[in-house]
Formats: C-alpha cells, sequence, structure tokens
C-alpha cells in the first residue's frame, strides 16, 4: 500500500469537514469523501476493499460500487430499519396526541413547585428522561415548549432560561429506539437495552447531574444579569396534536417496557425484537382508535404515518449512516487508521486518551455543522477497529462519543432544534447558546470522567 494514502485520506477529510462547515449537503459530502479515497487506493495498486462475503467482479470500479451496495443493504435490512420503524411510531403517536399526552402527564408535577430554577432542572431532567420514548431532538422540544414553556415562565424563570433548557432537553439520547443509540449498540454488538442498562446509564446518571446543577448556577445567573437582548414571545408555538385520553400517555413508553420485560433483564426465556415491538404496538394502538373514535378513514390516514415516516427517516438518517460508512470504509481502507492506532501505541496513549481524542473531533464537528448524526456515523464505525488495537473496549469509545453528538448539538447556534426553541419563545439563538454551552461542557466533562472510572 502506497505511503501516500493516508495523507490523502487526512486532505480529503480535512477538505470535508471544511465543505461540512459551509453546510454543503451532509450525505453528499461524505458519499463523495469516500469515493475519493476508495478511487485513490485503487489506483495505486490495492483494491482490497471489498467487505467480507463479497467476490471480486473482475474490475476495480465496479467493486467500489459493489462496497456501496453492500453497505447500503446492510444497513436498509439492519440497523437502518431499526431506525426507521422507531421513527415512524414516533411520528404517529404523534400524529394521535399520544406524545402529547405523555408530556403533559410527565411535566405536571413541575406546577405544583415553587421554586424557579428547581423547577426548571426537573424540567431539563424530565426532558432528557422523556428522550427515551420521543427521540426525536425538535420534535420533543416542540411538545416541551407547549407543555413546559408556560410552567417555567409561571414560575419566574425567563423565557432565554426556559428555552435554554428545553434546547439541551434531548442532548442524551440514551433510548434503545433512538438512531445513534442503536448504531453504537450495533458497533458494540449489543442488544440495545443491555447496551442502555449497562453502558449508558451509568454515564447518564452523572452527567444529568452535573449538566443539570450547572443550568441551576448559569440560568440563575444570567436571569439576575439581565442583558439578554431579545423580545420574548407573548405565547408559544400552538400544538395542533388532538386531545386525547391521559392514558394514551401508556404508548409511546410500551414498546420499551415490553423490550425490557421480554430481555435478559427479566424474562430470558422469550426474545422480543425491537421492530416487532414497535409494530405491535402500533398495530395494538391503531385497534384501540378504532374502538375509541370508529371513524375508519381518518384512523388508517393516521396509521400511514408509520409508513411515510419510515420513508423520510430513510431519505434523511438512514442515508446518512450509509454515507457515514462508505466514508469510514474509505478511511480504514487507506491505511489512515492503523496509522492512528501505531502512533497512539508508539507514544503511550492508550485508550482513555483516544476516547477523548475521537470524543472531541465528533464534539468539534458537531458544533460547528449543528448536526451530530453524520460525524458520529463516520467515527462510531471505526471504534471497533481503534478498540481492537489499543486493547480497550467498544462500548467504552463509544458512548462519550454518542452523548457528544446530543450534547454539543446543544451549543451549536446553527442547530435545528436551537433554532426552534429560540424562534419559538422569541429569544435569538445566541442568547441560548450563552446558556447552553456551560452545562453542556460540564456534562461531557462528567461524562468522560465517569467514563474512564467505570470502563477505562
Amino acid at each position: 500500500m502506497s505511503s501516500l494514502l493516508p495523507l490523502i485520506a487526512v486532505i480529503v477529510t480535512v477538505v470535508a469537514g471544511w465543505a461540512l462547515i459551509k453546510r454543503y449537503s451532509t450525505h453528499m459530502v461524505l458519499f463523495f469523501a469516500g469515493l475519493v479515497i476508495l478511487l485513490c487506493v485503487a489506483l495505486m495498486g490495492d483494491a482490497n476493499f471489498l467487505p467480507k462475503g463479497v467476490k471480486p467482479s473482475g474490475f476495480w470500479l465496479f467493486d467500489i460500487f459493489a462496497t456501496l451496495k453492500n453497505i447500503a443493504t446492510k444497513q436498509a435490512s439492519g440497523i437502518g430499519f431499526i431506525i426507521m420503524t422507531a421513527g415512524g411510531f414516533a411520528a404517529y403517536m404523534d400524529r394521535i396526541g399520544a406524545a402529547r399526552a405523555l408530556v403533559d402527564l410527565a411535566v405536571k408535577p413541575l406546577s405544583m413547585l415553587k421554586a424557579p430554577y428547581i423547577v426548571l432542572v426537573g424540567g431539563y431532567v424530565i426532558g432528557q428522561v422523556l428522550v427515551a420514548v420521543i427521540p426525536s431532538a425538535a420534535g420533543l422540544a416542540m411538545l416541551l415548549l407547549v407543555a413546559l414553556f408556560p410552567i417555567l415562565k409561571g414560575v419566574g424563570v425567563s423565557g432565554a432560561a426556559a428555552a435554554a433548557v428545553i434546547g439541551t432537553s434531548a442532548g442524551m439520547t440514551f433510548a434503545p429506539t433512538a438512531g445513534t443509540a442503536n448504531l453504537a449498540a450495533k458497533v458494540a454488538n449489543l442488544d440495545p437495552i443491555i447496551y442502555l442498562v449497562e453502558y449508558q446509564l451509568p454515564l447518564a446518571l452523572p452527567t444529568l447531574i452535573a449538566a443539570g446543577a450547572a443550568h441551576y448556577f448559569v440560568q440563575r445567573y444570567y436571569d439576575r444579569k439581565g442583558d439578554d437582548v431579545y423580545t420574548e414571545a407573548a405565547e408559544v408555538k400552538a400544538s395542533d396534536a388532538p386531545a386525547v385520553p391521559k392514558w394514551y400517555a401508556i404508548f409511546p413508553v410500551l414498546p420499551i417496557v415490553l423490550l425490557i420485560i421480554f430481555s435478559k433483564l427479566v424474562v430470558s426465556s422469550i426474545k422480543l425484537d425491537t421492530v416487532a415491538a414497535l409494530f405491535m404496538v402500533w398495530a395494538l394502538v391503531v385497534i384501540v382508535e378504532i374502538i375509541r373514535c370508529r371513524d375508519l378513514k381518518k384512523i388508517f390516514k393516521d396509521a400511514m404515518a408509520m409508513f411515510q415516516a419510515m420513508g423520510k427517516m430513510f431519505a434523511g438518517i438512514v442515508a446518512l449512516i450509509i454515507c457515514a460508512e462508505f466514508f469510514a470504509t474509505g478511511l480504514k481502507t487507506s491505511g489512515l487508521i492503523d496509522l492512528i492506532i501505531n502512533s497512539a501505541q508508539g507514544v503511550g496513549a492508550g485508550m482513555g486518551a483516544m476516547t477523548v481524542l475521537l470524543t472531541g473531533i465528533v464534539s468539534l464537528v458537531t458544533f460547528l455543522t449543528g448536526s451530530g448524526v453524520g460525524a458520529y456515523s463516520s467515527f462510531a464505525a471505526l471504534a471497533p477497529d481503534v478498540a481492537a488495537g489499543l486493547g480497550g473496549s467498544v462500548e467504552a469509545l463509544v458512548t462519550p462519543m454518542q452523548f457528544a453528538s446530543g450534547m454539543l448539538r446543544a451549543m451549536s447556534p446553527v442547530a435545528g432544534v436551537i433554532i426552534a426553541v429560540a424562534g419559538a419563545a422569541g429569544v435569538s439563538p445566541m442568547a441560548i447558546v450563552r446558556r447552553t454551552w456551560i452545562p453542556m461542557i460540564v456534562g461531557m466533562a462528567a461524562t468522560l470522567i465517569a467514563n474512564q472510572i467505570f470502563f477505562g
């Protein structure tokens, strides 16, 4: 293999990073970055990049696209299909009002408390718990703006403080149905529920405490300082979700409850698949809707939201993961990853240092682009090789990277969720970011420290 290939990979990666910062399509940037690297690998005489089990076609150009086909097929039928189904289920829960019922039920106890900043921290905790069943950052934020924002304003915190907390509510996406969490579990070769309980929650708890405490002091400080330049909205964007009975709140939670019960944690003799659980609860809710509403045309139209959202998830998240893995394949084939591992071993850097380095890269790209999925997907695919080369565990490497992809998004002024909460609350995005960066940095520091303690 040519010694120039790792250098070419670095140059292509830098150019790709520049393109992402300039807000070119993440999908296409990662695809063409991977394509350029693989073309260079093939032209320099090493076409050994085909995945295991794929026979060479006899022509290196066809082999490159056979590699892409293999990645796309694997993702669309595996982790990608789980992500599509979870996204479809979440969209259906939102369509029929069940997600709104859950959020209303969760935030109602906060209205009885009188300590403004304790209520604010409680709202942050509830948001992070709700992300387990409403994994869309923007979707959860919109629901919280309707249900939680008035409560926070009512107890006396500013609109900027309320919006900042809501904007960070989906920082740690530790839901077993969330895209990045499922990808991490797949990379670590673990069941999503086992990954959640054994690896994510031990890091999530200290991170939640640290970030929540930082929110308390940061939001109180800026509210007392009172120099935010913005015009608060008189009212927050209304929800178009229909009114449903309060007991509908159980439906978004039900798949996770079933997955926990029928896993190694409780009933190990029966195994329930994530996709099967989501489809089963979806079918159950459709039947309940038929019994309750009896308007078959409307109910069936609403039920189709599941499949419509699955298509959107493929075009968005799943296609991005395919392009990111194609790029990662180029990086691995170029020899760059082996060079990094050998260099780390040569200077005595272990898993701890490499975890901080990769988490830092994901954090930087997430902050600059406002999206963590592309950065995380690219580097998560490299985790098994890096962990094997340094003699560490894949789980200890991917979990902080996965948390970073959500938490650094919450301190990026170009992130969709930050722009959304800023606009809905009548607050400038910079006023939000000024209030979120300290809690998120404190939270990430807690994640890395806890990761080293528990899994280092």
